[in-house]
């Protein structure tokens, strides 16, 4: 083995072909006419269904789906796969309620809503929390594509990559997401959605007939690897966990009570994913956007699971595998699929496949950036700024954009010194740091929309008390003060901390009484 992997010529044209695609449906978009922020921002409500829905899936994916779902089936099993139960309640109700309340009041961003409802006050403090909320998930998701892009960049060494190259990583995959997004607004981002989602697909499929290939055992001999593992460790086809334990992040109980609320506060709360969603014409195209979404969206998560397990089976079975066991073992469990990539598959399909890595990359950054600068220039410049021409408002619009990445930028250069000081694997970065700002947000929404109780004052209460407590229950503080609630040596898992902080930010919004005018 050479003591550092590169792509090869036909990999670079692969990914060449893929980039020259992307610059060429940017220019197309770009020729369009944006003519205000209705056009830029919602598409003029003209985006047909099933690419809604496709875009939805690239965006909600991402790169933490890519290597993170992987890694989890690969190190442990298949309960991360029920969650997605709780991500089908979740729209359900977010296509029953939430989206013709966003329709019937007209709004470009869905904060205005609150305005509507609670009052002024409520709606900055809830843009704010969101645009706050996705600097940290999407700096995330940046600092996670960098690493695959960094191994593009510099190569594989087999160890841990230099935080330096991670870092140059994140900083060239915001400026490419920066430039395509400029470009022709939600519409390019849409429609560039479903092609990289095509992209990824065919990059998955791929890659499970390339392991089953190098497997030289039967569908029958592999389930029954994976359902006794030689190191003991359990079945790695469990898929429903009943266990109590709150340490546990993926369990029956967790499917049912915090996903359906990390669901709600994703499609509901979370302009990234709900602005695609006011593209549609009416709000019943919309609710069914979002639920094709997460009907097509499962088994997509379930090839990545298959992957993983096809990957355990490959390189922790050396015993099984004989003579096609592989010489050498992966660095981490993090660079598992990525080490796959560049060391076993032939020329032309590494390329394929980082091709597909990338598109999840860039599409989830894409949407967020769009969505941060509609929230920034709707609820914040607009009403300080009316009666503009609709053209200003739309270059104030991609300044918003260029602004916004570079303070994705920082934030992701953050992680790869953050994410190095603790445990926790991609996935739960990925989710575990959204948490923050959802607590907060999905309490005033759930006061706005099924209550008669909240203000401004209560609501930016509120989501100052879900920000403290998901900090107060972050490890490196819960470990220092849980002896004092009698609760030392207690864990709690992620998900728990969003229903706590969800529940007591509920519990402090509908304290307040709400204004006398607001519009139903």
């Amino acid at each position: 083995m050479p003591d550092t992997l590169f792509l090869k010529p036909l990999d670079w044209a692969v990914l060449g072909i893929y980039l020259l695609a992307l610059a060429v449906s940017g220019f197309a978009f770009a020729r369009r006419e944006q003519k205000d922020t209705g056009d830029y921002f919602l598409g003029g409500r003209r985006m047909p269904v099933w690419a809604v829905a496709l875009s939805i899936i690239a965006s909600s994916l991402s790169v933490a789906t890519f290597i993170g779902v992987p890694q989890i089936a690969y190190e442990t099993n298949i309960t991360y796969l029920l969650t997605n139960l709780g991500g089908l309640i979740a729209v359900m109700i977010v296509a029953v309620w939430f989206i013709p309340a966003f329709y019937r009041a007209n709004v470009t961003s869905i904060y205005e809503l609150l305005g509507q409802r609670l009052g002024e006050g409520a709606k900055k403090a809830a843009s704010a929390t969101f645009m706050l909320g996705r600097v940290f998930a999407s700096g995330a998701r940046i600092y996670i594509a960098a690493i695959p892009l960094s191994m593009l960049l510099f190569g594989d060494s087999g160890v841990e990559q230099p935080e330096w190259q991670i870092v140059v990583a994140c900083l060239a995959l915001t400026a490419i997401s920066v430039s395509y997004t400029l470009t022709g607004g939600i519409s390019s981002v849409i429609w560039t959605e479903v092609v990289q989602t095509v992209v990824l697909l065919v990059a998955v499929c791929g890659a499970i007939w390339l392991l089953l290939h190098k497997i030289p055992m039967s569908g029958a001999q592999i389930v029954e690897t994976l359902r006794s593992p030689s190191d003991g460790s359990g079945s790695k086809l469990l898929l429903v966990d009943t266990r109590t334990s709150p340490a546990i992040h993926f369990t029956l109980w967790t499917s049912l009570i915090a996903f359906p609320l990390m669901g709600l506060a994703s499609y509901g709360t979370d302009h990234d994913l709900a602005q695609r969603m006011l593209t549609c014409k009416t709000a019943i195209k919309g609710g069914q956007s979002a639920v094709l979404a997460i009907l097509l969206g499962i088994p997509i998560v379930a090839l990545f699971m298959v992957i993983g397990l096809l990957l355990y089976v490959f390189y922790g079975e050396p015993t099984r595998m004989g003579s096609a066991a592989p010489a050498y073992a992966p660095p981490t469990s993090t660079k598992v699929f990525l080490t796959f990539i560049l060391r076993e598959m032939p020329a032309g399909m590494s390329g394929l496949m980082m091709a597909g890595l990338l598109s999840v990359g860039i599409s989830s950054l894409n949407s967020a950036l769009n969505a941060m600068s509609a929230t920034a220039i709707k609820d914040f410049y607009m009403p300080r700024n009316p009666g503009r021409p609709p053209r200003h408002y739309v270059t104030a619009g991609r300044i918003g954009v260029a602004a916004w990445g570079v303070i994705l930028a920082a934030f992701a250069v953050f992680c790869v010194y953050w994410q190095r000081t603790n445990s926790q694997t991609l996935i739960d970065l990925a989710l575990g740091v959204m948490t923050f700002a959802y607590a907060g947000l999905l309490a005033v929404f759930l006061a706005a929309l099924f209550t008669k109780r909240g203000n401004s004052t209560s609501a930016v209460a509120a989501i100052l008390v879900g920000f403290c407590v998901l900090a107060a229950l972050q490890p490196i503080a819960w470990n220092r003060y849980a002896w004092a609630i009698g609760l030392k040596g207690v864990k709690l898992s992620w998900p728990w901390h969003l229903v706590i902080g969800t529940v007591l930010s509920l519990l402090v919004c509908v304290a307040g009484r709400r204004p006398e005018k607001t519009v139903d």
